[in-house]
């Protein structure tokens, strides 16, 4: 099969476009012919080691945990997917060796759930991990009900324009930060946007007297000292970005693989409360220009790789 590969870990002079065997299929897995994987940071951050002191890698290493594709064989004890299934899955195992930046890809059946029929391919490729990282905030972290006001810092992201329609669907208040040209977009989300940096607890305010009553920091930085000025309980405050937030009192989130979960998403999306803006999608071949875009950090919505 052809893979995006890495043989040792650095910057994008690494990135190999090859010819790997193909993944051999365990009993709770199946094998997954790869439409489309979306891009995150901690692909980019995985190729140049960052998470070497958490993860075993195995090298060569093909990157990526985000899959949309079909079904092609199934593990002899799985019994929820059969070849043909439309899927989607955030891919991330024990080690890092055998990710989805690839024609094929084995996946244990936990890591999956089938693809929404409302978004196309590469839509779905963008969403899992994105998603799953919003939706496990919101829900399983701030536990957000509705007539509440969120507060998501970089609101308009891949994981931020998520989580502004999953808080949305809750019912609840969104304000949203990002850049004045972003700021139409959000409101078509459903946020009400206000503009990062110096001053940002003051413009929030302005639009909520009382405060948050919870906080979502997606971008690190002053973020989440920001949140505390707004938020009465430093426990409904939770980061993707800044483990300091622990101490505060509030939550660390690492999205977790779960089925459950990615099906309430799918289910989202089909009901029309839940889209992927896909910024740029790139042929698998150029997943180093792909990661070095998403590197920028100033992308609206998501960018994926689109597998033949």
């Amino acid at each position: 099969m052809k893979a995006i590969a890495i043989r040792q870990y650095g910057g994008p002079e690494v990135v190999e476009y090859t010819d790997l065997p193909d993944p051999k299929v365990g009993p709770d897995s199946v094998l997954v012919q790869v439409r489309a994987a979306g891009v995150n940071p901690v692909d980019w951050k995985l190729r140049e080691g960052w998470l070497d002191g958490i993860l075993d890698a195995h090298f060569p290493l093909v990157m990526g945990w985000d899959v949309a594709g079909v079904v092609r064989a199934v593990g002899g004890a799985v019994t929820e997917f059969a070849p043909g299934d439309e899927v989607i899955g955030y891919v991330r195992k024990d080690a890092a060796e055998h990710g989805t930046y690839a024609e094929l890809v084995s996946a244990p059946v936990r890591t999956l759930a089938r693809k929404p029929a409302a978004l196309d391919w590469a839509q779905a490729g963008g969403l899992p991990l994105a998603g799953l990282t919003a939706y496990q905030s919101l829900v399983r972290a701030l536990r957000i009900r509705s007539g509440e006001t969120v507060l998501v810092h970089a609101a308009a992201g891949g994981v931020g324009h998520l989580a502004v329609q999953i808080a949305g669907s809750l019912g609840a208040r969104v304000i949203g930060t990002a850049g004045e040209r972003n700021h139409a977009y959000l409101r078509e989300l459903g946020a009400e946007p206000v503009a990062h940096g110096p001053g940002l607890a003051e413009r929030v305010r302005a639009l909520a007297p009382g405060g948050v009553d919870a906080a979502l920091d997606l971008v690190g930085g002053d973020a989440v000292e920001t949140s505390a000025a707004l938020v009465a309980d430093p426990a409904r405050i939770a980061s993707v970005a800044d483990f300091g937030v622990v101490a505060r009192g509030g939550h660390y989130v690492w999205a977790r693989p779960d089925a459950e979960d990615l099906t309430a998403l799918a289910r989202l999306a089909d009901e029309g409360r839940l889209t992927v803006t896909v910024a740029s999608a790139f042929p698998l071949a150029q997943a180093a220009s792909a990661q070095a875009l998403n590197a920028e950090g100033r992308t609206r919505g998501k960018i994926v790789l689109l597998v033949d």
